[in-house]
């Protein structure tokens, strides 16, 4: 075991890391997470046999269905401002770590967890998957890099319907996107990201750290200017009527009525 927290472990096979989120059924990302994340690579930062990663989600329904919901009630702008500060900073630490990052997403992937994936150098998906960026349904805006890491991903016109509608899509159209790389039967997923890793583990890891930061160069030398006009845009959201009343109706169950204001 490289690294275990409450909810979060880690363990190592033959070169191959495994970071699992432990928060079923739905593995949200909540604050206490998204930190015992960046302690999980730091852990994986220091061993030198690591030549690739993957993370996934415990349980059978999601990869991770997005934020912890529960916790925003309590957020003001300036604690939005901080909490994705510091998704962001992490996520940052993750799509450049030194090795290939895999996402291994076996369900559920909205919101902080789409934006998770999108970090990730490979994502492959289950058939049962539905991926997409929901906080517009909830009067609030991306805050962990999806509107810069979608849009450059696939098609523009492709990305603002799913971020301006919110609606989660399907396996196969995320496919079709380029969103992920491969679908495979839920029971298969793991045994073909694992697959995948170990033979991505067998070239040469100074060689294959060379490809990936060259691959990311162009990513790396303009989304920081991205990122902090998707940040001032979120926390702008957390001071509106709006943002409580998409919160409140999550929670309560029912449909949000929007004010504009």
């Amino acid at each position: 075991m490289l690294y275990e927290g409450e909810k979060i472990s880690c363990v190592l096979e033959d070169a191959v890391a495994t970071v699992t989120i432990s928060a079923p059924p739905m593995n949200p990302l909540s604050a206490a997470i998204v930190l015992e994340l960046q302690a999980a690579f730091d852990a994986l930062e220091k061993d030198d046999t690591v030549r690739c990663v993957i993370i996934t989600g415990a349980g059978e329904k999601a990869f991770v269905a997005g934020a912890d919901i529960t916790e925003f009630p309590n957020w003001t702008p300036n604690i939005a401002e901080d909490v994705s500060e510091k998704g962001v900073r992490v996520f940052g630490l993750i799509e450049n770590f030194r090795t290939p990052v895999i996402a291994a997403i076996n369900g559920f992937a909205l919101g902080g967890g789409l934006e998770l994936a999108l970090v990730c150098d490979i994502r492959l998906a289950s058939d049962n998957a539905r991926v997409g960026l929901p906080e517009v349904t909830l009067g609030i805006s991306p805050g962990y890099g999806g509107t810069q890491r979608l849009c450059d991903l696939i098609n523009l016109g492709e990305a603002k319907m799913m971020l301006y509608t919110g609606a989660p899509i399907k396996a196969d159209k995320a496919l079709a996107l380029g969103i992920v790389q491969e679908v495979y039967p839920r029971e298969e997923l793991m045994t073909q990201a694992m697959a995948l890793a170990k033979k991505i583990a067998a070239n040469g890891p100074l060689a294959v750290s060379a490809v990936k930061r060259a691959a990311n160069y162009r990513r790396s030398t303009w989304i920081q200017q991205g990122l902090a006009v998707e940040l001032a845009g979120q926390k702008a959201m957390f001071a509106t009527a709006d943002h409580n009343e998409g919160i409140s109706a999550f929670l309560e169950k029912r449909k949000s009525v929007f004010s504009g204001k």
